[in-house]
């Protein structure tokens, strides 16, 4: 009778270990991307996690990048993106991508060292001298699950092999391009259970990467700022993202038998109409925002602006005035906000709507060359044209692809044919001409940011009223 009570003794702990490994695990995980400093929507977010942690113990919280930029109250911040990071902290994120955003104001070494979770990439590689802080991958145990983690970013600007930011703020930083990179990191998927791409590739990089490494499980996506549904398996990798600043996280559940991922799901949760707020987090939100003096009104809007290019006018139009220029020109993705309704300009709404700390420039250029350089800017792509002002842009493009650009006439403001062999005068931000063909010896620095230009406009000006403004047109 002994005997058969220490046979049974030894064999519950030899194989009811094995048998309990044997059945499947969940593996839950909440992700965000592109939040771009939505501090509003964090108590929201920290009580969405509060809620699948209740539920899931274990769960594990991954941001795919863009954590910042968008802000003032955390862009502007005694450490530019602080804010972010302490509400990031509180709510628990286990990892975050590398964000083009991230190296925005020079501040991603010190938020490195100030984040409780890590920064993930693989296919960048900081100097020691930048003092930044990246892995390539990490692996997070699940109650005895491996998840495996790898990290990319994109990467663009035709030739310059940098993420799109500009080339300032990533001196002492090398990068590779994420295809060429990710192979190497297959041994992950080999020693782990779970393997997954933190990426802020963009969608379409992140449905050949699943064609290329059919060896993830599970692609947690930003930067394209694409919704998705819940239904992308290219390749039978999940592929999963959400539209900037927060109107929807991601819950993933992932099943895991035998070492192997069986069943995985997204479901979109959305932050804004979730009822619930995590209280200490809305003490931290409120305590960030309690700066009177970025509510100090500095203009009005007679007409509300209701297009991105009516903006832009704007910002060229003060670039015009300050510097007494010809012509000037704004990158569609300088101007970080969509629309402004009529009523009070406050200095926190320019510096959401330019938030970069670019310095203006002025740069010689004959008509010709100004095409060059729009262009080479937007690589022909008609949705990134730039805005202008002082002149008028006529842009055909081309028959069996519409989003690309043909050609391009300029126009005086009263439609006359611009002299393009004249030599004019054009004011602009920095980032441009750092990223685009522009002659040697043609760019005049000016030791002034364009947002404090943008400002100094509106205050002379009182009102504005650009409603209706467009000087480009598609022919």
């Amino acid at each position: 009778m002994k005997k058969i009570g220490y046979l049974l003794f030894v064999f519950y702990f030899l194989v009811s270990p094995t048998e309990a490994l044997a059945q499947p695990r969940e593996v839950h995980i909440l992700s965000a991307n592109d939040m771009h400093a939505s501090l509003g929507s964090m108590p929201q977010l920290a009580a969405i996690a509060d809620s699948l942690r209740d539920l899931y113990p274990s769960l594990l919280i991954f941001s795919a990048g863009d954590n910042r930029t968008g802000n003032p109250l955390n862009d502007k911040n005694a450490i530019p993106g602080y804010p972010m990071v302490a509400l990031m902290n509180q709510i628990g994120f286990n990892a975050s991508a590398v964000g083009n955003h991230e190296f925005d104001a020079h501040s991603l070494a010190r938020l490195t060292h100030l984040s409780n979770f890590r920064y993930i990439c693989a296919n960048m590689f900081p100097d020691d001298s930048t003092g930044i802080s990246v892995v390539p991958c990490q692996t997070f145990d699940v109650d005895g699950v491996k998840v495996g983690v790898i990290g990319a970013v994109q990467l663009s600007h035709k030739g310059i092999q940098i993420p799109s930011t500009h080339p300032d703020n990533v001196h002492g930083v090398t990068f590779k391009p994420a295809n060429e990179v990710i192979g190497q990191y297959e041994w992950v998927s080999k020693e782990c259970d779970v393997t997954l791409l933190l990426s802020h590739v963009g969608y379409e990089g992140d449905v050949e990467l699943a064609h290329k490494f059919p060896w993830l499980d599970l692609i947690i996506g930003g930067h394209t700022h694409t919704q998705l549904k819940g239904d992308e398996y290219p390749n039978n990798v999940l592929i999963t993202q959400n539209k900037n600043k927060l109107p929807c996280v991601t819950h993933i559940t992932l099943i895991v038998d035998s070492g192997q991922v069986v069943d995985k799901r997204a479901e979109y949760i959305n932050v804004k109409t979730f009822s619930r707020k995590n209280d200490l987090v809305k003490a931290m939100v409120q305590f960030f925002n309690d700066n009177p003096d970025f509510q100090r009104v500095i203009a009005k809007a007679e007409t509300p602006f209701e297009e991105r290019e009516e903006l832009g006018c704007m910002i060229c139009d003060a670039f015009i005035d300050e510097f007494g220029v010809d012509f000037a020109v704004e990158n569609p993705g300088g101007v970080r906000i969509d629309s402004h309704p009529a009523g009070d300009i406050t200095i926190l709404d320019v510096m959401e709507m330019d938030p970069f700390d670019n310095d203006a420039v002025v740069i010689e250029l004959t008509g010709e060359e100004l095409v060059t350089m729009m262009l080479s800017y937007c690589r022909n792509v008609l949705t990134s044209f730039p805005f202008v002002g002082g002149f008028k842009c006529e842009l055909t493009p081309e028959d069996d692809n519409p989003n690309m650009i043909k050609s391009v006439r300029l126009l005086t403001l009263d439609d006359k044919p611009l002299n393009m062999k004249c030599r004019y005068r054009v004011a602009t931000n920095s980032y441009i001409p750092a990223i685009s063909e522009v002659p040697e010896g043609a760019i005049h620095p000016y030791n002034k940011h364009t947002t404090d230009i943008i400002m100094s406009f509106l205050e002379k000006k009182k009102s504005v009223n650009y409603y209706g403004i467009r000087r480009l047109s598609v022919k």
